[in-house]
């Protein structure tokens, strides 16, 4: 029952890790904008060598008070075409559904994270299971808690895939996801395992409590 719940465990902390490391990043997309690359993330969207807030409006970004020396003109002027070919995208697709997606994407995976950190935590107190609390089994709460984060995960990766390839992957060109997402199915897989295992353990030590004579 132990190794299942350490192997478990070991599942559900690099889940955890890679869940956060996957929601924190702005690698979720990588595509080329009139050109130039560009990747975004939840948070954020990267155009050339600067990063502006998902909810950041153009205007805002462009009076972020760039300075302009004489060796920066040709960067800026490219900054600023990038910029506003994001707009016309932005605004020919609809402000509020790409707010929407993000929200819902983000929100997602937030809740997954706190799920598998909650497992994680319950996974950790099954290993002082106490025979006074036989109708509350921590191991199964921990594997409860696991197959949540993991639906959480499913639930934004499939929100994310799906407006991404219906609608963004259609209006930019030579596009492709990048690492963050990857991640975010890596931990998807890692806490579904997790799960498994703190299930098996659930079942190992039911079978042994009802072999055990009274």
């Amino acid at each position: 029952m132990y190794s299942f719940m350490g192997g478990g465990l070991f599942c559900a902390w690099v889940g955890t890790i890679l869940l956060v490391v996957a929601t924190a990043t702005d690698h979720w997309m990588q595509y080329r904008l009139s050109g130039a690359f560009a990747h975004q993330g939840l948070w954020r969207y990267c155009l050339g060598t600067k990063c502006y807030l998902q909810t950041e409006s153009i205007g805002e970004a462009l009076g972020q008070g760039l300075q302009v020396y004489p060796m920066q003109v040709r960067a800026c002027c490219l900054e600023g075409h990038l910029l506003s070919r994001w707009r016309t995208l932005w605004l020919r697709g609809g402000k509020g559904c790409f707010a929407t997606y993000w929200n819902a994407t983000r929100a997602f995976m937030i809740l997954s994270a706190l799920c598998a950190t909650s497992g994680i935590i319950l996974g950790i107190l099954a290993f002082a299971q106490q025979p006074t609390f036989t109708r509350l089994s921590r191991p199964f709460s921990a594997g409860i808690m696991f197959f949540a984060s993991t639906l959480f995960i499913l639930l934004a990766l499939a929100v994310y895939t799906g407006v991404t390839v219906s609608f963004l992957g259609r209006r930019f060109g030579d596009w492709r996801f990048s690492w963050s997402y990857i991640l975010g199915w890596v931990a998807l897989l890692m806490t579904f395992f997790a799960g498994i295992f703190y299930m098996c353990a659930y079942r190992m030590h039911e079978c042994q409590r009802l072999s055990t004579p009274r």
